[in-house]
């Protein structure tokens, strides 16, 4: 696999490198300015620029297993995720932040298995945690625990929402938002058919993007 991204590189540098090549040297020169932050899983089958047809400077792209939000916290610890979104907000100033989930999310699956004999993904286990708020409305809604489709679809798009909540407990967002200097939106992306489907604050509701 290695050998494919080797020649993929010398593929990408022979033909839409010199396609783009004067837009690389702009964003050398001046600086990157992208006016979103897209918050992404790092599922493989999810390509952030793919499937939004986007190009280099467009978004500041964070990816991570579920796409999940940490809640603000005010400590010396490593907050990766955190720290990108911060950068994001206040040295970039991005003007919209987008959670993008997903169907068939890894993540979201996990979220229903027993972890607690796998000491090599501990780090895996606490990170789930960002997920049990999704699990747990969807499990008291949906009674019917043989309806295994139904309970994860639903777990994803509850999760959207909840990282859509936790986006809010960054002090400089809540005031951003408040402001109309920053909005935020989440999305659900259905793998077996290209379309994004985003949450309608108003309805309550996931809609077809248009």
């Amino acid at each position: 696999m290695i050998d494919n991204l080797i020649k993929g590189n010398k593929k990408f540098k022979d033909t839409h490198f010199h396609k783009l090549e004067s837009k690389f040297d702009d964003l050398v020169e001046f600086g990157q300015k992208p006016d979103t932050l897209f918050i992404g899983c790092s599922d493989s089958r999810v390509v952030p620029d793919l499937i939004v047809d986007s190009k280099p400077g467009d978004m500041f792209i964070l990816r991570n297993i579920g796409n999940f939000v940490p809640p603000y916290k005010s400590d010396n610890d490593f907050h990766g995720s955190s720290a990108a979104i911060e950068y994001a907000v206040s040295v970039l100033n991005v003007k919209d932040i987008i959670v993008c989930g997903h169907n068939h999310c890894g993540a979201c699956a996990a979220l229903y298995q027993d972890l607690s004999n796998e000491p090599h993904l501990v780090h895996v286990k606490k990170w789930l945690e960002l997920g049990h708020k999704a699990k747990m409305l969807t499990l008291n809604t949906i009674k019917d625990k043989s309806k295994k489709s139904e309970i994860l679809r639903m777990t994803e798009k509850e999760s959207i929402k909840n990282q859509l909540e936790n986006l809010l407990t960054y002090p400089e967002i809540y005031r951003k938002v408040n402001n109309g200097e920053l909005d935020i939106h989440g999305w659900y992306y259905t793998i077996e058919t290209g379309s994004i489907e985003y949450y309608n604050g108003t309805s309550r509701e996931f809609e077809e993007l248009k």
